[in-house]
């Protein structure tokens, strides 16, 4: 297993990451979320109200394409959520299958969370094309999805567990920042929808770091993604 860490963009109100992960595994390559539209690349120069800094050439798209891998061969995309900063690009990867949380999926059909409407262009695609996940699963040897809504109901997390070295934790927007591990007193974010299940969420991941000696990256953490390896760097596993 080898693993790619990809920011591709930036929060303009935070100076977060937008992130992105590849997984080159024995099994094939898999996609954790697709970053921001890449038709907005520069958008952010005329428009002061663009929330994301994404350049030309920063997109998930093409940072694959320079890793040699081709987005059309790309067969399994894990998406932690439809938020635009980690779907906005399912359009470029026709082969693949779609890997959400039935909750999550559910709960955009059903128009529940305005925010999803607006986008819903961006991960409107027949329901053929989604894998339905129940909780927590182990998606392939090494990779398992974990349940942690609150953020938006049915967003998940991902646990690697690579041979020979501390299982690594992609906590994605469940706990975006170090400064949030502690679940009593963690901040709420503008986009958290449910406050209770926000902290169960934190509660849990930390609890599940600190039971496997995981390491755990944070989704939008200015400081800790200063100081990781980005692509084309692999991640040390």
């Amino acid at each position: 297993m080898r693993l790619y860490l990809m920011r591709a963009g930036t929060m303009r109100a935070t100076g977060g990451p937008v992130p992105a992960y590849l997984i080159r595994h024995d099994d094939g390559d898999v996609l954790i979320d697709t970053g921001y539209a890449r038709s907005r690349a520069g958008a952010y120069a005329d428009e002061p109200k663009e929330p994301i800094q994404l350049e030309r050439g920063e997109d998930v798209v093409s940072q694959l394409e320079g890793l040699g891998v081709d987005p059309a061969g790309i067969k399994d995309v894990i998406v932690s959520h439809f938020d635009p900063d980690h779907a906005g690009n399912l359009d470029a990867f026709p082969q693949a299958t779609f890997w959400v949380q039935r909750e999550h999926y559910e709960c955009a059909r059903s128009g529940d969370v305005p925010r999803l409407e607006r986008f819903k262009k961006l991960w409107d695609f027949p329901e053929e094309r989604f894998g339905l996940i129940d909780g927590d699963h182990e998606f392939r040897p090494g990779i398992e999805l974990v349940e942690s809504g609150g953020h938006i109901p049915g967003h998940q997390s991902v646990l690697l567990r690579p041979d020979g070295a501390a299982p690594l934790l992609l906590a994605v927007d469940a706990v975006p920042t170090a400064a949030d591990l502690v679940a009593d007193e963690r901040a709420i974010y503008p986009f958290d929808v449910d406050e209770a299940r926000v902290r169960e969420s934190t509660r849990k991941l930390a609890e599940l770091a600190r039971r496997e000696g995981a390491r755990i990256i944070h989704g939008h953490d200015p400081e800790q993604w200063k100081s990781l390896p980005l692509a084309p760097e692999p991640y040390p596993l």
